[in-house]
């Protein structure tokens, strides 16, 4: 467990010795735990520590990030839209210092880019890991990598959490909880219902592919002896649907965001374990394949991802739903506390091909408290692309610029709740929005952001 040298050592629970079955009871109470460490867990964490909360922050890998980081999804987007910033905050700092400190540059934000992807930031992963445990440790937030939660216990003071460590179940207790697992893995121990999505967007494993000049492959000659190597079984199905049926394409990026991995639910530990194996047999297969073929032969991984990233599981029943109307109508809640900007884009199921659909000019969707909030709950919240959405609007709100935003919101709604000593829908809307701005967060208003 990490934390800042300055706040001293942590006392943990440990189970008896010689039973790491049955966690003793938790005598530490945290103002917010948050549960997953990745794209909207990582700020919220930061946020919280900044808030003066003692905060808790549960991850399953051995750095922050999740899909900028360990699915090597580098390129967080998106935040700006119609040649203005909608998303800045924790987030934000942390993708405008890393690119700064790796000597980079931004887009030009005030063009509005023919295609979306123009204005996502490219991150160099390591310095963006690094950054983030910085400020983990300057905002004093206890850390446990290698961690997951086992039980979650709703009690009457907060929630009392079992996570299995590489030691044995340990026991702590929570004032408020941070969902931010991406699959509301939380909220359903917590006993908070979730709705399946079927069917489900594909996977993608991220790699980079090096050693040949692609201007001088002869495609006509590699598209022939594709048809063939599948024909002969050498390729089968899921090896054309990993190169999204596209050898060309898959070699012409270089790797890079083209491949699929479908009929798989990454919810679930055998869902995902199915995802990692099959989409690695699969690279395998193909690299073989390239191998043999005329200026190929020096054919490398350059790099492939620790684990593959996943775009769609479940989402949480809230308190309010967004639709694909609210978001494509650039619907402004009540009680919206941040922005979101990305087309629909739901990769097909069967792998292959993208359903995209960019919003109308100056449109601007915002979520409201409402998505982050399973219905009934008093003290849990959700980050990340778990948040109270139909597929539509989810597979826009699922990018990582959005799920810092919602992070950061997330944590100082828990804040405010344990301040006012309320349920966290009943809370002071206009103290949230001052401490969001304080922490330079856009906050959704009439007649769109305003200059930052």
């Amino acid at each position: 467990m990490c934390r800042s040298a300055a706040a001293g050592a942590l006392t943990v629970a440990t189970a008896a010795r010689g039973d790491t079955t049955r966690p003793k009871e938790a005598h530490e109470m945290f103002d917010l735990a948050v549960i997953g460490a990745g794209t909207a867990g990582t700020i919220a964490a930061i946020q919280a520590g900044r808030l003066g909360q003692r905060t808790l922050l549960v991850e399953k890998n051995g750095m922050p990030g999740g899909t900028t980081t360990v699915a090597a999804v580098n390129f967080p987007g998106i935040f700006h839209a119609w040649g203005r910033q909608v998303i800045a905050g924790i987030g934000w700092e942390l993708v405008w210092r890393t690119v700064a400190l790796c000597g980079g540059q931004m887009p030009d934000f005030t063009r509005i880019p023919e295609r979306h992807w123009q204005h996502q930031v490219r991150v160099n992963r390591a310095i963006y890991a690094s950054l983030a445990c910085e400020e983990l440790e300057k905002a004093e937030v206890n850390v446990l990598f290698h961690t997951m939660p086992a039980a979650i216990e709703e009690t009457d003071n907060g929630f009392r959490l079992t996570l299995c460590t590489k030691t044995g179940l340990e026991a702590f207790h929570a004032r408020t909880l941070i969902d931010a697992s991406g699959d509301a893995i939380a909220a359903g121990m917590a006993g908070y219902p979730v709705i399946e999505h079927d069917p489900r967007q594909p996977g993608t494993l991220m790699l980079s592919l090096t050693g040949y000049e692609y201007t001088g492959l002869d495609l006509d000659a590699l598209d022939r002896a594709y048809r063939e190597a599948v024909a002969a079984d050498e390729l089968n199905d899921r090896d054309q649907v990993f190169v999204r049926n596209n050898i060309r394409g898959f070699l012409h990026a270089r790797g890079d965001n083209c491949t699929h991995i479908t009929d798989i639910d990454g919810r679930t530990s055998a869902g995902r374990s199915e995802a990692e194996l099959r989409s690695r047999v699969s690279l395998l297969r193909v690299y073989r394949f390239l191998r043999r073929q005329p200026g190929l032969e020096n054919l490398q991984i350059a790099f492939m991802a620790p684990e593959c990233g996943i775009r769609e599981t479940v989402t949480i029943q809230g308190e309010a739903e967004i639709t694909g109307e609210d978001y494509v109508s650039g619907r402004l809640w009540e009680d919206a506390v941040c922005y979101s900007f990305y087309p629909i884009d739901l990769h097909l199921p069967a792998g292959g091909g993208i359903d995209t659909r960019p919003l109308a000019p100056d449109t601007l969707p915002t979520v409201p408290r409402g998505a982050l909030v399973p219905k009934g709950s008093k003290r849990l919240l959700v980050a990340g692309r778990c948040l109270s959405s139909d597929r539509e609007a989810n597979s826009a709100l699922r990018v990582q610029a959005t799920s810092m935003a919602c992070g950061q919101a997330a944590a100082v709604l828990a804040m405010q709740a344990i301040r006012e000593n309320v349920p966290v829908m009943t809370v002071n809307m206009e103290a949230v929005y001052s401490l969001l701005r304080e922490h330079k967060a856009i906050v959704p208003q009439a007649g769109g952001p305003g200059e930052t």
